[in-house]
């Protein structure tokens, strides 16, 4: 049984937060379309509950890291939506002041961490993380977010053993959408049951049901337990779904309208709303607020985006190093 009870406001916050994710991505890929956010763009629709259900659990003061799938990722931590948006503009009131675009948010305040191009480059560096939070003693944890392509990398194997071997308080979560791009895991991998990669490190692993907040919750309240006792790094198979492409350049030759369709059918965000009014949380007043509200949001978020100012060129030349007058060559 899970340490931290879900009660009727779990329910809630579940609905609303995966709301708002959701409806921000949609805005996001209009957006895009009309070319406001360039570059590359990746949609989280349909994963909602892989966040959901873990932010139910963690607290502010743990460390969040993922790949370059991570707009919900920066939401759910607590960056605020207009911040968010602003970044995918390329604008200087972005949470990256412009500089990271869709891929590679970052909000120190928030302890979220990016927002990672580089296929399974955040994998080692959670662990980073993670043995910080250890060697200056706090009981913070790190949840360490990768997709079904990364677990391919190398260094998903060095980083699970050092993780294992200094016991480091990390959360491990492969966010497995069944195609990394447009290759389906039965094609890349011997091993299709992605977290048996963990037990040859004596990693406890498990598969959960990432189309469901109450499966994750629970999966991750008992990593995040055992992480803040000592015992060291979980590894955790969220089997989930993206309803969209890869990217918005992704045609999805690779799979058919009838399984997108089937996923649907469980959509998380469906699934928590007949929860709520099969155990009378809330009544239909209190969705049509909740839309309002998320839509006001967006909007909001929006509006900030394009009223914001371009970065100046002259921020080319900051928050490269630490130290502020470091000696390093302008022209």
């Amino acid at each position: 049984m899970s340490s931290i009870e879900i009660t009727k406001d779990t329910y809630l916050y579940w609905y609303e937060s995966m709301l708002l994710m959701r409806k921000f991505e949609e805005k996001t890929g209009q957006l895009y379309g009309q070319q406001k956010i360039r570059g590359f763009c990746h949609l989280y629709i349909g994963q909602e509950a892989v966040l959901a259900g873990a932010m139910s659990v963690l607290k502010h003061e743990d460390s969040l890291i993922t790949a370059y799938r991570d707009h919900a990722h920066a939401i759910a931590k607590g960056t605020h939506p207009n911040a968010v948006m602003a970044e995918m503009y390329g604008k200087i009131t972005g949470c990256s002041r412009g500089k990271g675009g869709s891929m590679h948010m970052f909000d120190k305040e928030n302890k979220f961490f990016g927002g990672h191009g580089i296929v399974g480059g955040q994998i080692p560096l959670g662990a980073g993380i993670a043995m910080a939070e250890q060697y200056t003693g706090t009981d913070a944890v790190c949840v360490t977010y990768m997709g079904d392509g990364a677990v391919r990398q190398g260094a998903l194997n060095e980083t699970f053993n050092m993780a294992a071997l200094w016991k480091l308080p990390v959360i491990f979560v492969c966010e497995n959408n069944g195609y990394a791009m447009g290759t389906s895991v039965a094609r890349t991998t011997i091993e299709t049951d992605i977290y048996k990669l963990g037990i040859p490190y004596g990693i406890p692993s498990s598969p959960v049901d990432g189309m469901d907040p109450v499966a994750v919750h629970n999966a991750m309240n008992e990593a995040v337990d055992r992480a803040r006792a000592g015992e060291g790094p979980t590894f955790l198979e969220m089997r989930t779904y993206r309803y969209k492409g890869h990217s918005m350049s992704d045609p999805q030759k690779y799979r058919t309208k009838e399984e997108v369709e089937s996923y649907k059918a469980k959509d998380p965000i469906e699934i928590v709303k007949q929860a709520i009014e099969a155990n009378k949380y809330a009544d239909e007043k209190w969705f049509e607020e909740i839309e309002a509200k998320i839509k006001g949001q967006v909007d909001e978020a929006v509006q900030f985006a394009e009223e914001s100012p371009w970065p100046e060129a002259s921020e080319l030349y900051t928050d490269v190093y630490v130290q502020k007058d470091y000696p390093y060559i302008k022209d």
